[in-house]
């Protein structure tokens, strides 16, 4: 593969500070723009919940939960659709929607209309819209870039992702407090319009992808809907990434609620100290992702991988025993830095092996059925930690969390090297 020695260790000019050209940088910008909005509102809705209408853990894991299946549910169909169209206006759709669905939030909040009905349909029609924007994204990426670049090119994404996470929670934060609880919404929605307007400005043609001829055969049908799914699992190489990382997102993800009422109900919290607690480790997250390339480039591809997919489990069963004050922080603060350091190298290495690995033709596809896999995964398991915290309780819901955590290490790839999956046959007719 192009960039790799026959060791797996990847080519010197990975880690160089080689431009990766222009119409990446506008890609890389907006990307930037919409992540930082995303994380000037971190965990919004959840707060939304908690301080406007008053809801408990079992609401605010609910909320969580039915927005990403739905929103996941809906999202199905689209990643055959988005294969065969040109994916960046496909990319200033979604953006454009979700710019839509979040100013409806501090509208109605305005006029004294908002319930838990509107934040329930608006994280449906975002969840939808995510995942529609990242399978097309994926394919751009693949277009814009070498193949060599690719673990560069995810680097990049993944240092602005930490970078935006540690500088964009507390400021959300001091604006709620200062503006009330649906400002950092609407900077969010703004932002999703800079994104979409960044998008238009990467310039250049981008051809149209071939599609099958229009024949009663060949239209969409039901099977045709598991095509990434089916390729997914029919890969050796892809199918234990796949599993391994739904799993441990869902498992990560299901107790963020949890730790919103934890520590904002009943550890006393403020919601600054809350969002400080998660943006200072967040420094680990930039600081995994500039070592990312380095370390691949020394001990190869697949040794990084398993390692740092082992470290980034070891970490959240720690969040289980937070306590008040001074040093409750400190130790969230300590266990986020570990989790995040070691996802900040994961993550690049992980997603490049996952476009290195898929054909230009079924990325979109693929990633679709990947995302909708960890969206449902992480609803469904948001859902049973949601209703475990009310039975058991809270701090002992998230231990739980944390022990599973450990184990999901034996579902990482042993291989280094493994031979193309079998294609894929289409669907036939019932």
């Amino acid at each position: 593969m192009s960039g790799v020695t026959e060791s797996g260790a990847v080519e010197s000019d990975v880690v160089r500070g080689r431009s990766l050209g222009r119409r990446f940088e506008w890609l890389w910008a907006a990307y930037a723009v919409s992540t930082f909005g995303t994380r000037l509102a971190f965990d919004a809705f959840p707060l939304i919940a908690v301080m406007v209408l008053d809801a408990g853990p079992a609401r605010v894991a609910a909320l969580a939960a039915a927005g990403l299946a739905v929103g996941a549910v809906v999202a199905v169909p689209l990643g055959p659709w988005v294969e065969f169209r040109r994916k960046r206006p496909v990319m200033v759709a979604m953006d454009l929607v979700r710019c839509g669905v979040l100013l409806s939030v501090p509208l109605a909040y305005a006029v004294g209309r908002l319930g838990f009905a509107q934040l329930l349909v608006v994280s449906v029609v975002v969840a939808a819209a995510d995942i529609t924007f990242r399978a097309a994204a994926g394919s751009c990426l693949k277009a814009l870039v070498r193949p060599k670049d690719l673990l560069r090119a995810n680097g990049r994404f993944e240092s602005t992702t930490w970078t935006a996470a540690m500088l964009g929670p507390p400021v959300g934060g001091a604006a709620i407090g200062l503006f009330g609880p649906v400002v950092t919404v609407a900077a969010d929605a703004v932002s999703y319009l800079l994104s979409a307007l960044g998008i238009r400005a990467i310039g250049g043609g981008e051809p149209r992808p071939p599609r099958p001829p229009r024949t009663e055969a060949s239209r969409l049908r039901a099977g045709d809907l598991l095509d990434g799914w089916r390729y997914v699992l029919a890969s050796p190489a892809l199918r234990p990434l796949f599993l391994n990382t739904v799993l441990v997102n869902g498992l990560i993800m299901a107790t963020a609620p949890l730790l919103a009422v934890l520590m904002l109900g009943d550890l006393g919290f403020a919601p600054w100290q809350y969002s400080l607690a998660f943006a200072v480790p967040c420094l680990g997250g930039l600081v995994g992702s500039r070592l990312a390339g380095p370390l691949v480039a020394r001990f190869g591809e697949h040794r990084v991988l398993v390692t740092s997919g082992v470290l980034r489990v070891c970490w959240p069963i720690g969040l289980a025993f937070v306590g008040p004050g001074a040093g409750g922080l400190v130790l969230v603060m300590v266990v986020e830095f570990g989790l995040i350091t070691s996802v900040g190298v994961y993550n690049p290495v992980y997603a490049t092996r996952r476009l290195e690995l898929t054909p230009a033709d079924r990325v979109a596809r693929t990633l679709s059925a990947w995302t909708v896999s960890g969206k449902l995964t992480t609803a469904a398991l948001t859902g049973v930690w949601g209703l475990l915290a009310g039975l058991t309780g809270t701090r002992t819901a998230v231990a739980l969390a944390g022990a599973l955590l450990l184990a999901t290490p034996l579902l990482l790839p042993r291989r280094t090297r493994t031979p193309a999956p079998a294609p894929v046959q289409p669907a036939t007719d019932a």
